[in-house]
């Protein structure tokens, strides 16, 4: 208890020094308040912009304040720009943890000794953040790896901080009106879950292997193999990749690769990943990025650090391609028809007033060229927007969106000529007419047609035992006389009639469909 005051006090220091408490009183619009607050506090001098102050506290906190400003750096639709695009500058400058450590966590969690697990292990690290750290090593057979090792001691420090987090949350709520909007209970909550998912290098290492699987034999690229025999929730052992950091942009021209081809396949590779697999990579920024340059390989992608990823369904995948095809065709009462047809906006939303919103929004973007014009901030306005008529943003499109500009900024960065519609446009259609077309109805028989073919001949005996049931309980009613019973007998006739046409043309165009998918 006494440790928990500590470090709660000493996370008030901080922010008092940093003049937090004067950025939740200036975003009240309480100015008596803010003159108060400045003469309690007269000592300090406070002349960096509050975005900068605020990034300063989080580092100056430790590695889980860090990540989560990190995190809340992804959501725009919550905090001021300013904020958002300074956090978006955090970056985890911890300190490794010493090789004894490393060493001690390698022989609990796998159950023997580096030196007897591995042929070579490399006791200096090559890369530290907040929750683990690298070593390279070298499997008996000869084969070069990674071993990721958990940070010892976490899940207690996490769970500490949680705690205050927590605690911190609900007095924000209580205390200032205007902070029910932002759901700090809800991003803390959020941020809790995140934190515990990294916490868990099994999960990682099963997203890298899926991402792995769904690239195989792809030419764009390349994810490690993971080695399950030397896997655990505080260690993984994968392949090690070699390759040159993507922000290393004069290295990757030296070593003759195509900066503009780089550029494109990065937005391929999104895409791709985004419409085909509905599984991406969400934390694509420079640090876990590397390109190769081995012959055989040079110039493809290398995907690092596997512990955040985006899954949608196809619905977020139908929802996406719409909004991005009609914001592009300049059709924004398409994009209101698709809010409220995906039930994210109340069904009460009027199409004229919600189009027009988004056309004040997002008109004037259009007036730059094509190769100007930003996906993330698109995404960003719609979710803007879509705020102001009570739209709940679904947390996997705010990965999408974080990782979006991630991608644009780095394909930017490669290419300052980039026309990021003009690459993204054709995965889009396509999907679209996989979606719609012909071959996205064969494709749903296909995979229904087990279901169907189990379903189908248990239909007559469950359409009988309905009538017969029915039939009973009708003709045991104990009040009508018999004209009442003869109208009666009619209308189940006609009824049973009915119901026999439509069971007859429903096994016609199943017959058909199963001979159509047979030709096929």
């Amino acid at each position: 208890m006494i440790l928990k005051f500590l470090r709660l006090l000493r996370i008030l220091t901080v922010f008092t020094r940093y003049g937090l408490d004067e950025i939740a009183v200036t975003s009240i619009n309480a100015p008596r308040t803010a003159r108060l607050m400045n003469t309690f506090f007269f000592w300090r001098t406070i002349t960096s912009p509050r975005a900068i102050r605020l990034r300063q506290a989080l580092e100056e906190l430790g590695p889980i304040f860090v990540k989560f400003g990190q995190v809340l750096s992804t959501r725009r639709d919550l905090v001021p720009p300013d904020i958002a695009d300074e956090l978006a500058l955090l970056q985890d400058r911890v300190p490794p943890f010493g090789s004894d450590l490393a060493v001690a966590q390698i022989t609990r969690s796998l159950g023997a000794h580096p030196d007897q697990l591995f042929a070579r292990f490399d006791r200096e690290p090559v890369a530290s953040a907040s929750i683990a750290q690298v070593h390279f090593a070298q499997l008996k057979d000869g084969k070069e790896v990674a071993v990721k090792v958990l940070r010892p001691g976490m899940k207690k420090l996490i769970d500490e901080d949680m705690a205050l987090m927590r605690l911190a949350a609900s007095l924000i709520e209580r205390v200032w009106g205007e902070a029910r909007r932002l759901k700090p209970r809800e991003v803390v909550a959020e941020f809790d879950k995140y934190l515990h998912d990294e916490l868990d290098l099994m999960r990682e290492a099963a997203n890298a292997s899926q991402l792995r699987r769904n690239f195989a034999g792809s030419d764009l690229l390349m994810v490690p193999e993971m080695y399950w025999d030397y896997c655990s929730s505080s260690v993984i052992v994968m392949e090690r990749m070699y390759g040159i950091p993507i922000s290393q942009i004069d290295r990757l021209a030296a070593a003759g690769v195509d900066l503009k081809k780089l550029s494109s396949d990065g937005v391929e590779i999104f895409f791709t990943q985004v419409f085909r697999d509905g599984f991406f990579h969400a934390d694509m920024h420079p640090g876990n990025i590397l390109v190769s340059t081995a012959p055989e390989t040079l110039g493809r992608y290398i995907a690092l650090d596997f512990g955040i990823v985006g899954t949608l369904n196809d619905f977020d995948k139908d929802y996406l391609s719409q909004n991005f095809l009609a914001f592009f065709r300049r059709d924004y009462k398409r994009v209101a028809e698709a809010h409220i047809e995906s039930g994210w906006a109340p069904s009460t939303t009027r199409v004229d007033e919600l189009e027009a919103a988004v056309r004040a929004c997002c008109e004037p973007i259009f007036d730059r060229p094509l190769k100007d014009i930003s996906f993330g901030q698109v995404l960003l306005r719609l979710f803007q927007t879509s705020r102001r008529f009570n739209v709940e943003v679904q947390p996997q499109l705010v990965l999408l969106q974080k990782t979006l500009l991630n991608i644009e900024g780095l394909g930017r960065q490669l290419d300052p000529d980039l026309d990021l519609w003009k690459t993204a446009r054709p995965h889009l259609e396509r999907w679209m007419t996989e979606q719609v077309g012909w071959k996205g109805l064969t494709d749903r028989l296909r995979a229904e047609a087990p279901r169907y073919a189990q379903i189908f001949p248990q239909l007559p005996r469950l359409v009988f035992q309905v009538l017969e049931r029915e039939s009973k309980g009708q003709m045991t009613h104990p009040h009508g006389g018999s004209s009442d019973m003869l109208a009666m007998v009619l209308l189940e006739q006609r009824r049973t009639n009915r119901m026999l046409a439509f069971l007859t043309c429903m096994a016609a165009g199943f017959g058909l469909g199963l001979v159509a998918l047979y030709l096929l």
